[in-house]
Parts: structure tokens; sequence; C-alpha cells
């Protein structure tokens, strides 16, 4: 059943004239994530301005069981933010809704509206001498609306924390029009449900997040970064470990790369090259920062202990210490950059599982090798952040495979990886999201008592189910 085009004409008169596009070639870049795994259709994309708009177009919407697909950057790695084939979903796109609403430098804070671009609101905290700590891959066209409603992580969780630790109030407009205004700036409020919590990580599930106030943190200092060689994933928890109990709090990124990753990444992305004369089986890229002066503490003598202590006791066998800021910036296109060089290399499966720290080596050990057995020539690639237990365990196709005979493996490689990552302990999406791709996923591995609450609260909060509908739930 197609939108009737009465409603069409109505919403495109709410919107305004620039608040919407019909144009095909405007919409084709809204219609598919960024792995073209998810490609959908849509007759009209909304860009909305202001809250008030949102609302507009959302209460028209709701009055009239039109389903809706919010989106933001469309970064996502899940489908979640795509429309689906049918034709029967409208997007609203956040982009326009991209205003600084307050900046409080003695609150620490800032309030921005879901459109702002990730490296726009480093930007922002910047330009009030603090940080914003959040960062990711995608940082040059992500939003903050998407960040929050997937509930992003990036390098710095180990030290930061999650989205969820880093939103402090939320502006929303919920399925039936209204406006929830949660934009607070306390970081202590015990009165009744933490509401904003639903909504962070609800993959516009629950409602359209429009603005939120987030923390900010003094301005590094100081920074220094290390790219080590080690033998293995448990020297990499020892080092860990050894760097915490050094550094104090001052480690903020620990992210582990594999040979095979760092091989496809110097091959295919430009500007990258091998920074140690020898090559070793994994290495490990880690970063201390500090807003502390040199005077109260000199963290090029942390960094140095770090390395003298690991290398005495066999956790690191050669590595480098970048001399300016351009050298560190091509370290860390290594790691940026290994998602996307393994594109090169055929069809990838990929896997963004997490599970206790200290069970990663087990995890790596029995995942690779149940992945062999199930296709032989398959080629692991596990990379990411291990300093707070999420690995992407992507799976590059066999040399000699077609790739769609390999792609269409994918729901068995789920379920070797999955089966594997649940006896653990873990979890079978640390920092991606459900979307459309693990709703299968969800329903087989959680709980029903989980799932049922879960619905019981869409139900609740979104009863016509118009709000980003086969999304997390069937």
């Amino acid at each position: 059943m197609s939108i009737d085009i009465l409603h069409i004409e109505k919403l495109k008169m709410i919107a305004g004239p620039k608040g919407y596009s019909i144009d095909p070639e405007v919409i084709e870049p809204h219609l598919k994530e960024p792995r073209e795994k998810f490609i959908g259709t849509s007759s009209l994309v909304l860009y909305p301005d202001s809250t008030e708009k949102v609302s507009a177009l959302v209460r028209f919407a709701y009055e009239h069981g039109i389903k809706l697909v919010p989106q933001s950057g469309n970064t996502g790695l899940v489908g979640g933010g795509v429309p689906d084939a049918s034709g029967n979903e409208i997007i609203i796109s956040l982009k326009r809704m991209n205003k600084v609403r307050v900046k409080d430098n003695l609150n620490h804070t800032m309030t921005l509206e879901s459109g702002v671009i990730l490296d726009d609101a480093h930007n922002i905290a910047a330009e009030m001498g603090m940080i914003f700590p959040m960062h990711l891959a995608s940082e040059g066209s992500a939003m903050i609306g998407g960040n929050i409603s997937s509930n992003a992580g990036g390098i710095n969780v180990l030290h930061y924390g999650v989205m969820r630790d880093l939103v402090l109030g939320l502006e929303v407009v919920l399925p039936n029009g209204d406006v929830w205004n949660g934009l607070t700036g306390l970081r202590k409020d015990n009165t009744g449900y933490d509401l904003k919590q639903l909504f962070i990580g609800a993959e516009g599930t629950l409602g359209i997040i429009t603005a939120a106030t987030l923390k900010l943190f003094p301005a590094h200092k100081q920074k220094n970064t290390a790219f080590v060689a080690i033998q293995n994933p448990e020297a990499a928890i020892r080092l860990l470990n050894l760097a915490r109990e050094i550094s104090g709090d001052s480690l903020i990124a620990f992210e582990i790369l594999p040979r095979i990753g760092l091989d496809m990444t110097i091959k295919h992305m430009p500007g990258c090259r091998d920074p140690l004369a020898e090559p070793y089986p994994w290495y490990i890229l880690m970063e201390c920062a500090t807003s502390l002066n040199p005077d109260l503490l000199d963290l090029e003598k942390v960094m140095e202990r770090i390395l003298e202590q690991a290398m005495e006791a066999g956790l690191v066998y050669d590595g480098v210490v970048p001399k300016n800021l351009t050298e560190t910036k091509d370290l860390w296109k290594l790691r940026e950059f290994m998602s996307e060089a393994q594109k090169f290399e055929g069809g990838s499966i990929k896997h963004d599982i997490a599970v206790p720290v200290s069970k990663i080596p087990d995890f790596l050990e029995k995942a690779s090798e149940a992945v062999i057995h199930a296709v032989p020539g398959v080629r692991p690639v596990p990379f990411g952040h291990i300093g707070d237990g999420n690995i992407h365990f992507n799976l590059s196709q066999p040399v000699d495979m077609d790739k769609q005979d390999y792609l269409k493996k994918w729901p068995d490689l789920n379920r070797v990886v999955h089966d594997i990552v649940t006896d653990l302990g873990g979890s079978i999406s640390a920092e991606h999201g459900i979307g459309t791709l693990k709703v299968g996923e969800l329903e087989h591995y959680k709980p029903e008592t989980d799932l049922k609450l879960m619905r019981d609260i869409k139900k609740t909060i979104d009863p016509k189910n118009i709000m980003n509908p086969g999304r997390i739930f069937r």
C-alpha cells in the first residue's frame, strides 16, 4: 500500500519550501547505508529546521499512520537509518537541525541540536576551551542525534565511556508529536525514572531526538601515543593492565590491530605505511592524555615507563613513539582505515561484539578456529577497542571464493561467532546497534523477559508503530 498523495502534499506543506525533497537524485543518498547492504525506497525526504516543525510533521504522520525513518548522518552499519524496500516509509533527515542552543562553560556542558556533525561538536567544545571526547572514524559526517540514538562508542570509551555516559539531557519528539523537554544540565536528578536513557540507543524507535545537553571535559594539555608490536592477545591484556597501573587515569585509548589487517591497510589505503622495520603478529595503538601541565605530571615520562617495563616483561617486541602531530595522525590512519581497506579484499562479514576484557584472548582463539573450520580459507581480521572489550571481528572472504557465494554464509557465520560470544557472557552488538541487520539475532539470543520488557515499552510509547518500524523488533 503506497502513501496517499494527499498526505504527501500535506507533509510538504507543513515542512515548507526548503523542508522537503521529492527529487530522486536528492533522495538517493538517503536510501542506502555505507556498506550498501541495505538499500530502500522512499518518495519523500523531510528536512525540518526546528523542533516545532518536527513535532508538526510527526503529529500528522501519527494521525494518519504514516511510517517514519529518522536519519542523521547515515553512517550507521546495521541498516537502522534507511527506509525499507516497501516505499511506505518517509525519511526525516535532521541535517538542518544544526544549531548551538547553549554554551555553559561553568557547567562544562553544551546543548546542541541533533543535526550538528560530530567533528563540528569537537570544534565548538574547543572554542569553549574544552573537549567533547567522542571520536569515531566517521566523525566528519556522523551527527550528534545519530550518535545518541545508536549509543556510539569510539576509541575513547576506556576513559570517557560510551555516548550514554556523555549525555545529561535530551529533547525528544515522541511518536504522537508531543515534545518531551528533558534538556537539563544536571548531574544529579533523582526524581523518578531517568527518561532520557530510554531514547539513548533506541535507534529512533521511540521518538526523534532533536537536541541534547552534553558533558564537556578540560582540554588536554599533553597527549602521548605509542604503536607497539606484541606476540598475542594475552600480551595485549597484560600490557593494558600494566599501562593502566602506571598511567593512573591518563590512558584514554587502547586498540589492537592484527598483522593481516595492517597488510590490507598498507596495501590499499593511500598514505599508509608500516611504522616498524619488521612484521609482527599483533600491534597495540595506545594513547595517554591529561589536562595537567608537565610540571605536575610529565606524561612523556609516563609513556616511557610503560614501554620500558613492558619490554622488560617481554610484552612488547618493538615500537615507535611519534615525534609530532603529523606522525601521530599517520599512526591513527592505520586504525581508522582498517575497516575500509577490507572492501578491496572482496566480501567481508562483520561482527561488532563485546566480551569481558579478560576473555578476549579466549574469544579470539575459539572464534578464529570455528570460522576457519566452517569456511576453510576465510581470513579473520579482528581489531578494535580491546581496552573496553569491544572487538570488530571481521571475516574477509577466501581468496579463491566468489564474493556472493561467500556473503550468503553471513547467517551461518553469525551463529558460529555469536554462540561463542554468548557462552563467554558477551554481547552480539557492542556499539553498532541492532537496526535491521541483527533483528533475528536479538530474538535468538536475548532472554524473553528482556524482549517482552522492550516490546512493552515500544507499544506504550509508539502504539501505532510508526517510528522506525522493523528495527530492533520485527
